[in-house]
């Protein structure tokens, strides 16, 4: 018998906690908040049709608290409980718990989750499948003898990874032996901070690497699809900045074999729900399965925007244990999309976070163009949780204007009281390397942090006086100039003179 879910509890916080509630409300069921105390006056506590306090401020005393979220969700009635991305969405014991509670978890099973979070098995479950797998170990790395002798064999430069994690936590490059030791004792360490486990596995470095990922849907009756690839090269200390669909770097029988290995690794586990799985895509065109990630992206919406799907109503549908109502031969995508995440960072400081209060916000708007955000004007980027303000995406027919599209959009973008990253997203979508579709995950170390004009182009100084004339903008529309005069000009032409400089 199907099961029938009426109110969902989301357990989250931000734009994805009101990205999931817009859709149970668009699919008639309620949805039910958690929140903390830092997030009380946030946007997606208001909007949910119920609101409780987890009390407390930082993650593992609200967010993290699986007997907190669990005991809220059974006072307010909920049918089922939805993780979102983050917190304890790759948590299987936290997927045990809600269906020992008579929940239902909207995403895998806890031994899918458990078995897929554990790196070193998920390689070998996959790898058995036929698919792919970065050469290197499965079995975890104790002792540096052992890892010498690992290392030796696949050949520097090596990754050394996390067992039990992901999110670039954990992860040191190493790329000769005098480094080895140091790069094993932070990997351990930080695996051991970051996920409660010091486990550590090596594989060998592929060489200006693309970062691919395929989005796969499966339901109960072993119906698994993809929904394309997504690329996710633009990143920084391992982690997504710039997402775009498709990738220019597949040709259609690559795309149609990473796909099948796709599908062929969620099989591999028995997956149902939406996930991804993502390969690392070499010079010469040879990939390898990463990982598998067993819950919804934060890049989703690209892939909503070329298929017309909406990924959050599918993952419900099969949590009802419906069937997936598209086969892969029907799936179709058109266009082009790009996603920038816009978080509270100094990009010319390492990206470092920023908190403060959000002086002014004043979104894109147009054709085309989705803002998925979690906060507004008023509100706190807190040094409690994660610093992204918003996602910002766009579609359009091709690529180029795609990224003309997004250029204008993140112009239009005002954002006032913390440094974000609009100006560095804005570089990227204007450098040679990505408009030519000839980059890797090196982009940010070659193109930014070791390019002096890339730097001094956006400047401290520069980034707040954009913002500060954004914002004045807003509210007069024009500038005050020397004598007296006023001189009007558009934020993008500013900006722009910034860049040449």
């Amino acid at each position: 018998m199907r099961k029938q879910i009426g109110k969902i509890l989301v357990a989250n916080r931000g734009e994805i906690a009101l990205r999931i509630m817009r859709t149970i409300r668009e699919m008639g069921k309620s949805s039910v908040a958690v929140y903390s105390d830092v997030d009380v006056r946030m946007p997606f506590v208001r909007y949910a049709d119920e609101a409780y306090p987890l009390n407390g401020k930082e993650a593992r005393e609200t967010y993290l608290d699986i007997g907190k979220i669990i005991s809220i969700a059974r006072k307010s009635g909920a049918d089922a409980i939805h993780p979102g991305y983050g917190f304890l969405s790759e948590n299987s014991e936290f997927a045990a718990e809600v269906e020992n509670a008579g929940l239902v978890f909207i995403g895998p099973k806890a031994d899918t989750i458990k078995a897929m979070g554990d790196k070193t098995e998920a390689r070998e479950t996959v790898g058995k499948q036929g698919v792919p797998i970065v050469p290197g170990v499965s079995k975890p790395v104790e002792t540096l003898t052992e890892a010498m002798e690992i290392a030796k064999r696949v050949g520097y430069p090596i990754l050394i990874k996390a067992a039990a994690g992901g999110g670039g936590k954990g992860m040191r490059l190493v790329r000769e032996e005098s480094e080895l030791e140091a790069g094993l004792r932070g990997a351990h360490s930080e695996a051991l901070s970051a996920f409660a486990d010091d486990r550590v596995f090596i594989e060998k470095y592929i060489i200006n690497p693309r970062h691919i990922e395929f989005q796969v849907l499966a339901d109960n009756y072993g119906n698994t699809v993809h929904l394309f690839e997504r690329e996710c090269s633009i990143q920084r200390r391992h982690q997504k900045v710039v997402e775009e669909t498709p990738s220019v770097a597949l040709t259609p029988e690559l795309r149609e074999k990473m796909g099948r290995s796709a599908v062929s690794a969620a099989k591999s586990c028995g997956y149902r729900n939406a996930g991804t799985v993502e390969f690392v895509l070499g010079e010469d065109g040879s990939y390898y399965f990463l990982e598998m990630n067993t819950r919804l992206q934060v890049e989703h919406p690209i892939t909503e925007l070329t298929t017309g799907l909406d990924i959050v109503r599918e993952q419900i549908n099969i949590a009802e244990e419906r069937k997936l109502e598209i086969t892969q031969d029907h799936l179709a995508r058109r266009g082009h999309s790009i996603e920038c995440r816009i978080y509270a960072e100094d990009v010319v400081n390492n990206f470092l976070p920023d908190t403060g209060r959000l002086e002014l916000i004043r979104e894109p708007v147009g054709n085309n163009v989705r803002v998925d955000s979690g906060v507004e004007t008023g509100n706190e980027i807190s040094v409690y949780y994660d610093p992204m303000i918003a996602k910002l995406s766009v579609w359009e027919t091709t690529r180029d204007l795609a990224i003309q599209k997004m250029v204008r959009a993140l112009d239009d973008y005002v954002i006032s009281g913390v440094k974000t990253t609009i100006p560095f997203c804005r570089y990227v979508l204007e450098s040679d390397d990505f408009r030519k579709g000839k980059y890797s995950t090196s982009f940010v170390e070659k193109n930014w942090v070791n390019n002096g004009s890339a730097s001094s182009a956006l400047s401290r100084r520069g980034m707040e006086d954009a913002l500060i004339l954004a914002s004045y903008k807003l509210t007069s529309g024009s500038v005050a100039g020397k004598n007296g005069h006023v001189a009007v000009m558009k934020t993008s032409e500013w900006l722009k003179g910034r860049f040449e400089s």
